[in-house]
């Protein structure tokens, strides 16, 4: 196994859920489960396929014989007709109606469709479980003030718990696209080798009811409520657009949340889980980096890149088919999935144990907070007899007073230098007393409540999950 590339995404990064998924079993098994719905249908109305042809077949979905069906596909370069052959090497008695008035992607494009349908799925548990741990630590922390920043500035404080609202609120409108792209996954079905079903028409003599019947009962063996209303030979990729844009959204959200951590964490406001025995850097021993905030983005990156594969593909489809988009799509649709579960995996293990260092927070407001409220200063200087717009000057210089201290390394005191100013009528006491952080927080607290409240019901649809992460 060292000798040969093995993609990072499946020995380092996803689940085994989502290896399985997409594993060559589950494709082909799909297929075969997909073979085994077409000739039930056909039996049913009235073609030549026998029950028993029908049982036979579907006891053999499992037992695939991967080696007979590479050197089947070796002499006739065909992958579906390579495992038509070795399905009917399993099931000698129904090989002869195996695949009958369909085409390859019959199989290819359904089996698509049902394992990115089950993969958002999946995933969609995962968006849960990230909202859910996220919805703790905002209860946790929505009336703790910390200082808030625009532009990586400081600016006005906010509550820790507001701030995770933030990129809940990301997750959320990730959860709605998923629902909104299950809700519209619908089964090509089988439709013949550019979609109009000529094949069918001569099998069932012309009966168009008996088509679509077929049809119909397809997608009832697995779960969807139709086919696409018109096709080619292929499923629309645009389906695939919306799938892959879907799963970039979610690394979107990933890589903020995660972006946002790394600098809390260089300030040590935030830190992710760092287990006992972690070691932070192989030279400097005291380091305790966000690996798994860095990982975070690292992997949304590709994720949004490898995004822009299906709208290249979408965009060029020739006509009813052409064979240009199967190698892509071999590769960025099944990547994609796996990327987009390592995602979440490590999306929950961060949130799971994001810890807070609420004394440096408290440290940081401090040292702030006095410029923050400098106009509720000013409003009291008036109504204790001053002038606005003297007191105005007399704050903005010694602010610029207090802040070219910070800049030299000094103690950064602008009430001090404030209170030595005789013509500031607020004693440093009078001005300490302004200085409460809770009231500056406006309505985080209640935001977060509001908030909280409405995503409650839509929490509860999350199933727990464990997620270890062994790399």
């Amino acid at each position: 196994m060292y000798d040969q590339y093995e993609s990072p995404l499946s020995q380092r990064y996803a689940s085994e859920y989502m290896l399985q998924l997409f594993s060559a079993r589950k494709r082909i098994e799909t297929w075969r489960q997909l073979w085994v719905e077409l000739a039930r249908a056909e039996c049913k109305l009235g073609l030549p396929v026998t029950e028993a042809q029908v049982a036979e077949l579907e006891a053999h979905i499992s037992d695939i014989d991967f080696a007979c069906a590479a050197q089947r596909e070796k002499e006739v370069r065909h992958d579906v007709m390579a495992h038509v052959y070795a399905y009917g090497k399993a099931a000698p008695g129904a090989a002869g109606i195996i695949h009958l008035g369909a085409t390859s992607c019959y199989v290819t494009d359904n089996a698509d469709m049902i394992l990115y349908r089950d993969g958002l799925r999946y995933l969609r548990n995962g968006l849960l479980g990230v909202l859910s741990n996220l919805a703790a630590f905002a209860e946790k922390y929505k009336s703790t003030p910390t200082l808030g920043y625009t532009h990586y500035q400081p600016a006005q404080l906010v509550t820790i718990g507001k701030r995770a609202t933030l990129w809940m609120q990301d997750f959320w409108m990730d959860l709605e696209e998923l629902d909104q792209v299950i809700g519209s996954m619908r089964l090509l079905g089988c439709r013949g080798t550019t979609g109009t079903e000529a094949s069918f028409l001569e099998l069932f003599a012309g009966d168009t009811e008996k088509i679509d019947e077929m049809n119909r009962m397809i997608c009832q063996a697995f779960g969807f409520d139709s086919c696409f209303r018109v096709c080619g030979q292929t499923y629309p990729r645009k389906m695939d657009s919306r799938i892959l844009n879907c799963l970039s959204s979610i690394a979107q959200s990933c890589y903020h949340m995660a972006n946002d951590i790394r600098l809390l964490q260089h300030d040590r406001q935030v830190e992710e889980p760092f287990e006992k025995n972690q070691i932070g850097s192989s030279a400097m021993p005291y380091k305790r980096n966000p690996m798994r905030s860095e990982r975070i983005c690292s992997l949304a990156r590709y994720l949004i890149a490898d995004a822009a594969n299906a709208p290249m593909t979408a965009s060029v489809q020739w006509l009813e088919r052409t064979l240009d988009d199967s190698a892509n799509r071999r590769i960025s649709m099944p990547e994609g999935f796996l990327c987009a579960d390592a995602l979440l995996r490590l999306a929950q293990n961060v949130t799971d144990g994001l810890h807070v260092n609420e004394k440096i927070v408290e440290r940081a407001v401090s040292e702030y907070l006095p410029f923050i409220v400098t106009e509720n200063l000013m409003m009291e200087g008036v109504k204790r007899g001053g002038d606005r717009q003297a007191l105005h000057e007399v704050i903005r210089e010694c602010s610029m007073e207090a802040t070219a201290h910070m800049k030299q390394g000094l103690p950064c005191d602008l009430l001090q230098i404030l209170a030595q100013r005789e013509d500031f009528p607020l004693t440093r006491q009078e001005m300490e007393q302004v200085l409460e952080p809770s009231r500056y927080t406006g309505r985080c607290a209640q935001q977060v409540d509001a908030f909280l409240s409405e995503l409650r019901p839509i929490l509860a649809q999350a199933t727990r999950q464990d997620v270890e992460i062994s790399l």
